[in-house]
This record gives C-alpha cells, sequence and structure tokens, in this order.
C-alpha cells in the first residue's frame, strides 16, 4: 500500500531530524572526553639554539682494547725463512665527547614544578650555567643549562622527564677527540713558535726588527691564552654533561556546557549540510548514469540481435 504525501514527508524529517543528532551528539560527547578544560597550547620554541657559545662541557670515556700487530721472526728451519709471528698489547684509549640533553616541557603548577627542578638540581650536585626567566603570572618560562657529571647523567635525565607535560626530548653526543687533539697539537706548535722568537730576540738587530718580533710573540701568547680557554673546558675537573631544559607556563580554560553545545550545534549544522550536499550530488549522478544506461542498452541489445 503506498503511504500518503504526508507520512512520506514525516518519515523524512524523522530521517534528517536523526542524521542531524547523530552528529550533534558525536561532536558533543567528543568535546567531553577531550577533557573539561582545555590547556593552551602555546609553542615552546627551540631557545638554546641561538644560545650556541653559552657554555659547552665535555666528558671523557676511557677504555682498553687489544692491538694485533704483526712481526717477522726467523725460523729454525734449514731454509731460515722468515716467518710472521702476530703480537698484540693492551692500548689505553681516551675519548672526549660532548653529550647534550634538550627536555621542552609545560606544567600548569608552574612554580611547584619548578621547586621540584631546583631541588633536583641541589640533590644531584648540579651547576645551572645559564639561566633565563620572562613572562608574567600565567605566561612563564624558565630556560636552564645545567651541567651534570657524567656519571650521574642518566638518572637526572629521567628525573627531567617527570617534571611537568614533556613536549619534546632528545639527546645527542658528539665526539670531540680529534678536536682536543687539534688544540694541543696548535698550542705546542705555538709555543716552538714563541720560543724561536725569543731566541731571535737575543740576537743583535735594528729596533724595528725588535719591535716586530715583540708585536710577534704578544699575538702568539694572545692566542696561547685563547687555546688555554679552550682546553681548560676539557680538563677532568670541568667534566659536565649538558642538560637544557625549558618549562613553560600553561593555563587552563574552563569550557562551560552552554558553550560546548553552542559549538556541537554549530559544528552539527556545518557538517550535516556538507553531507546532505554529498548524498545529494551522489544521487543526482547515479540517476543520470542510471538514465543513459537505460537508454544506450536497448539499442546495443537491437543491434547484437540483428
Amino acid at each position: 500500500m503506498q503511504l500518503s504525501f504526508k507520512k512520506r514527508l514525516v518519515r523524512f524529517v524523522g530521517i534528517s531530524v536523526a542524521g542531524f543528532l547523530v552528529f550533534f551528539i558525536f561532536r558533543f560527547v567528543y568535546g567531553f572526553t577531550t577533557g573539561a578544560s582545555e590547556v593552551g597550547e602555546e609553542y615552546i620554541s627551540d631557545f638554546f639554539s641561538d644560545l650556541e657559545d653559552v657554555r659547552h662541557n665535555y666528558a671523557s670515556d676511557r677504555y682498553k682494547y687489544l692491538k694485533s700487530e704483526a712481526s717477522d721472526a726467523m725460523s729454525a728451519s734449514p731454509s731460515g725463512a722468515g716467518q710472521i709471528a702476530a703480537q698484540s698489547h693492551e692500548v689505553d684509549v681516551t675519548q672526549k665527547y660532548e653529550k647534550t640533553a634538550t627536555v621542552r616541557s609545560k606544567s600548569v603548577k608552574f612554580e611547584e614544578e619548578e621547586k621540584q627542578l631546583r631541588e633536583k638540581i641541589k640533590t644531584e650536585n648540579a651547576i645551572i650555567q645559564y639561566e633565563q626567566n620572562s613572562g608574567g603570572k600565567g605566561y612563564r618560562q624558565l630556560h636552564l643549562l645545567i651541567g651534570v657529571a657524567p656519571e650521574k647523567f642518566d638518572t637526572f635525565y629521567q628525573d627531567m622527564l617527570k617534571i611537568g607535560s614533556i613536549r619534546s626530548k632528545e639527546i645527542t653526543k658528539i665526539d670531540k677527540t680529534n678536536e682536543f687533539r687539534n688544540l694541543n697539537a696548535k698550542k705546542a706548535s705555538l709555543e716552538i713558535t714563541r720560543q724561536s722568537l725569543i731566541e731571535l730576540k737575543k740576537q743583535h738587530g735594528q729596533i724595528e726588527e725588535f719591535v716586530n718580533l715583540q708585536n710577534r710573540i704578544l699575538e702568539i701568547e694572545q692566542q696561547l691564552q685563547d687555546l688555554g680557554v679552550l682546553l681548560g673546558n676539557f680538563d677532568e675537573e670541568n667534566e659536565f654533561c649538558t642538560v637544557r631544559f625549558s618549562l613553560l607556563e600553561t593555563h587552563e580554560v574552563k569550557i562551560s556546557t552552554l558553550h560546548r553545545v553552542k559549538v556541537a550545534f554549530e559544528w552539527s549544522v556545518q557538517y550535516y549540510l556538507l553531507f546532505l550536499s554529498i548524498v545529494a550530488v551522489a544521487a543526482f549522478a547515479a540517476f543520470f548514469i542510471l538514465l543513459i544506461i537505460d537508454k544506450i542498452i536497448p539499442g546495443i541489445m537491437a543491434r547484437l540481435n540483428q
């Protein structure tokens, strides 16, 4: 039995409203499942990328390995031919390296997290080598460059990951052995040059030549002082690993139920209309495709029959 126009209209409206309610309920429930309050997602930039020259910490690793060497040994055979005998001896190796951890964190309890951070630094006898505080309450930022003893680096890093809500983390280790050796070689070369110039001063010559020699000696001594500062970073008493920690204060934004209803309604209207438009376009396209097929197929079948 064919339904009346009124009943078909009521059914159509009912299905449309049900579809809209599905969209609305989905968006409303989604808003609650993401949390009753939203935390401001300010971007934490890599603050320390612009401070590469502030401080570099270096540490040492010492290990041993067996080094094999081949030597010629005369055998007792009648031919007296030489034989190669393998010899090995233990070699001590010292590696200089720079190890850096970078941690970026957010916190809605900034003062509490900062206190926990400073207590941990004090407990581990770490050193704050650089510090910057900025921003007003609710938007404060704390950036610390921390020197940590190499043997305590791993545990200290794990403790840092428990402070605030971690947004990013990374550890970088760079070998600095060749750089250390090159600095020492350059220092030795400059010392030899300086000594040679000092010996030249003992010889007779013109005043202008003595002045030039003295200026050159002073120039080399300045270079030696600069090298001494760089090499001082490699001294065992100054051995540290680096932890770069950024803590950003975030704030909670309370969202009322009425506001969530408004957002869910606006979202549902927008995307439900978009959904209906797609369905309508698909239906019209299917109708015209079927119409074309209905017109073409009989003609093709007739030709085949002939």
